[in-house]
C-alpha cells in the first residue's frame, strides 16, 4: 500500500488528493492543524485519514505533498525532518516559487529522505477545497526541480507517480523555473495591480474611471484580485528574480515613451506586429498559471427566472459554468450575460444551445 501525506488540503492539496484517492493500492492522508477542517476533509471524503498530527500523517508515508503558502515551506520542511519518516520517503512541495526551497532542503541533508521541488502550473478563480478537482491537472504542466545530486532514479519515481494527474511533467533547474515563472506569472500579476491601482488613483476625483473600466479593463486585469497574502509571500520570495524583470520591463515602457514623444506611428505599430507575431505562437489549449476562462455573452429580457432558465439549459446539458455576471439590465434595455466557462469546449456547446432562444455573441 502506497501512502501519500498531503499538509494543505485546499485547492491544490485537494486536487491531488483527489488524483489517488480510491485508487486501490493508495492512502492519503490529509493534515491540518485546525479540527474544524479535519471533520471538512472527512465529510467530503476527499482523503482517507485526516488529522491535526504531522506525526500521523507522516507515519509510513511514501509521499509528502507540502501544499501550504510559501512562506511556510521552509518552516514545514525543518518540522518533517524532526519525525521519524519513512526511508525511501519523498517529499514535494506545490509552491510557485522553487530556488530557496530546493536549496534550503538540500542544505539540511536529509539522510534516506528526498526533497523534490514540484510546481503544478494550473489553478483556478475558485479557492480552497471546496473548488478541488481530480482534472484540474489536466493538460497542464508539471515541473520537477531536484537539486544537484538527486537521483534520477528518484525523480523518476516521483513523475511516474504523477501520472495519475494526467499533467505533463518537465524537469528544470529551480533558478531557471523561478526566472520563467517570474516572467510569465509574477511579473504581470505586479503589472495588474500596478495599473489598477493607476486608474483608482485617477478614479477618487473622476468616478467616471470606475464607470467605463467595465468589459475589456476587467478581463485583462483579473489577476489583480488574486490572493494578497499569497501573492505577498510569492514576491518577497522571488524578490531578486523580480527586481531584473521590472528593471526590464521599464526598458519597455521607455521605449513607448520615446516612440511617442517623437510620434512614431510606426514604430508603434511595429512594435504591435513583433508582440502580435509572437502572441499567435503561443499555446492556446494547454493549462498554464493564470487562469484561462472562454467567455460567450447572451442578450437577455429583463424577464423574472430568466437567468434560472439558463442555467438549467446549462445544467441539463452537464456543462459546468465558471462565472456569471450580468453586464446591463434596465427596464428599457435588454439585459447581457456574460457567462465564462473553464474550456473552449463547453463555451462552444453553450453557445450552441443558447443560440436556439437567445441571441449569443462572443
Amino acid at each position: 500500500m502506497t501512502k501519500i501525506a498531503i499538509f494543505g488540503v485546499g485547492l491544490i492539496g485537494g486536487s491531488i488528493a483527489l488524483c489517488y484517492k480510491g485508487k486501490p493500492g493508495f492512502t492519503v492522508a490529509g493534515h491540518s492543524p485546525n479540527p474544524r477542517s479535519v471533520e471538512k476533509l472527512l465529510h467530503r471524503d476527499v482523503v482517507d485519514i485526516a488529522t491535526t498530527s504531522m506525526e500521523e500523517a507522516v507515519e509510513g508515508a511514501d509521499y509528502i505533498f507540502l501544499c501550504v503558502p510559501v512562506g511556510m515551506l521552509e518552516d514545514y520542511v525543518k518540522q518533517l525532518v524532526k519525525l521519524p519518516l519513512k526511508p525511501g520517503c519523498i517529499i514535494t512541495d506545490v509552491g510557485s516559487t522553487k530556488a530557496s526551497i530546493t536549496e534550503s532542503a538540500a542544505a539540511l541533508n536529509i539522510e534516506g529522505v528526498h526533497f523534490i521541488g514540484g510546481h503544478p502550473m494550473a489553478g483556478s478563480e475558485r479557492h480552497g477545497v471546496e473548488a478541488a478537482s481530480s482534472h484540474l491537472f489536466e493538460n497542464a504542466f508539471y515541473v520537477l526541480t531536484p537539486a544537484a545530486g538527486t537521483p534520477q532514479a528518484v525523480v523518476d519515481r516521483l513523475a511516474a507517480l504523477l501520472k495519475s494527474t494526467k499533467a505533463q511533467i518537465v524537469q528544470v533547474d529551480a533558478r531557471e523555473h523561478d526566472d520563467i515563472v517570474g516572467a510569465i506569472s509574477h511579473l504581470p500579476h505586479i503589472i495588474a495591480v500596478a495599473l489598477v491601482n493607476q486608474v483608482r488613483g485617477y478614479n477618487a476625483s473622476n468616478p467616471l474611471y470606475q464607470n467605463l473600466a467595465a468589459g475589456g479593463f476587467r478581463d485583462i486585469t483579473r489577476i489583480a484580485s488574486s490572493e494578497p497574502m499569497i501573492w505577498r509571500d510569492i514576491l518577497v520570495n522571488n524578490r531578486e528574480v523580480l527586481l531584473r524583470l521590472i528593471k526590464d520591463w521599464n526598458v519597455e515602457i521607455s521605449r513607448f515613451i520615446d516612440l511617442l514623444e517623437h510620434s512614431d506611428g510606426e514604430g508603434i505599430a511595429e512594435q504591435f506586429r513583433i508582440a502580435g507575431e509572437f502572441r499567435s505562437q503561443l499555446p492556446e489549449r494547454r493549462k498554464g498559471m493564470i487562469t484561462s476562462l472562454y467567455d460567450i455573452y447572451v442578450d437577455i429580457p429583463d424577464h423574472p427566472g430568466i437567468i434560472g432558465q439558463i442555467t438549467t439549459v446549462l445544467g441539463n446539458a452537464r456543462i459546468n459554468l465558471s462565472n456569471i455576471q450580468i453586464i446591463e439590465s434596465r427596464e428599457d434595455v435588454p439585459g447581457v450575460l456574460r457567462l465564462s466557462f473553464r474550456n473552449q469546449e463547453d463555451a462552444d456547446r453553450a453557445g450552441g444551445l443558447l443560440k436556439q432562444e437567445y441571441a449569443v455573441h462572443v
